[in-house]
């Protein structure tokens, strides 16, 4: 096949508007252009964080269906369109004229047309604007519909295997790392006592003294993974214990490019007292059958407690159902 028909082939896969033009072979498409685009309507797409084959053909679809693009960087989309040969009217949107921005998409939304937004990279409303140009939307009665894709999140998540084991697949996302030191040492208590795995972002500048402080206040067997550069050329990802961190610094290839970091969630030990909402629970269990002291003598002999934190249990317990 000559290069013009190769090219000329692979525009009309991309551009599914024209989806009766494909190839036989190629006709398994056509569930995308059945695929109902409402007018008056939101798109969020997600786009490749690193490497643009991880674009969907959902999303070139919709990007190519709807009548203009909001965009956190119009220079930085304008690459990733062009790359696709998607031409539409672009709007910039981003965190410092995210509201204004949004009256404008809800003008034309107004107008019956449809419109999509883009971040510079994965998810939009992830750590990225989205989420008040959606708050916009909503409140003015106009759909949102996602179009998922490529999320840092969730790429770390598929090959974290024994960091997430201990949580059953539950974690807590915190986002960027704060700058501040009262944050940081808030966070770091959090982390500490969550039986959840703790997920978030660090800048190639902090890294170093990010992990340096997990090493410092976290447990020496806490696992830990950390991901660099997710879906790119230089993509790095090391599962190790946290005591290990300094001699993982010491030997790292590189400490450039974004960073993602999963912490295991904490290990409880099997004499460990549960929280004082679970002992409330236990204490309603038993209320029926028995009074305060009887309930506090179980509970001290069943779960360890001394009989003073016991018969306070017993009596949290009946003042809640005292006050419903």
């Amino acid at each position: 096949m000559c290069k013009s028909n190769q090219k000329q082939r692979i525009l009309l896969i991309i551009d599914l508007t024209y989806v009766k033009d494909i190839p036989m072979e190629l006709s398994s498409f056509e569930f995308l252009k059945q695929q109902d685009l409402p007018a008056s309507s939101l798109y969020m797409v997600a786009t490749p964080i690193g490497n643009l084959g991880d674009i969907t053909l959902r999303a070139l679809h919709v990007l190519n269906s709807v009548d203009g693009i909001a965009c956190e960087d119009t220079r930085h989309s304008a690459a990733l369109l062009q790359q696709f040969g998607i031409h539409k009217r672009c709007l910039a949107l981003h965190e410092h004229n995210e509201v204004g921005g949004a009256q404008t998409v809800i003008q034309h939304l107004a107008n019956n047309e449809r419109w999509a937004y883009i971040s510079d990279a994965g998810t939009p409303g992830v750590s990225d604007p989205g989420a008040r140009l959606v708050n916009e939307v909503q409140k003015a009665g106009f759909r949102v519909i996602p179009i998922p894709g490529a999320s840092a999140v969730s790429s770390a998540i598929s090959a974290s295997g024994s960091v997430m084991l201990s949580s059953e697949g539950r974690f807590q996302f915190l986002g960027f790392w704060p700058n501040k030191v009262k944050e940081r040492d808030m966070l770091i208590q959090d982390i500490r006592s969550n039986p959840k795995t703790s997920i978030f972002f660090e800048s190639p500048h902090h890294i170093r003294e990010t992990l340096l402080a997990l090493n410092v206040q976290l447990e020496s067997d806490r696992q830990i993974l950390i991901g660099r550069e997710l879906t790119k050329k230089f993509e790095q990802i090391a599962s190790i214990c946290v005591g290990d961190i300094p001699h993982w610094l010491e030997n790292a290839q590189s400490l450039k490019g974004e960073f993602i970091i999963l912490v295991a969630g904490r290990q409880s030990s099997s004499d460990e007292v549960p929280e004082h909402s679970t002992l409330i629970l236990w204490a309603n269990a038993l209320s029926p059958y028995l009074g305060s002291k009887e309930i506090a003598a179980v509970l001290a002999q069943a779960l360890g407690l001394s009989k003073k934190e016991a018969y306070q249990v017993a009596l949290d317990a009946k003042a809640l159902h005292e006050a419903k």
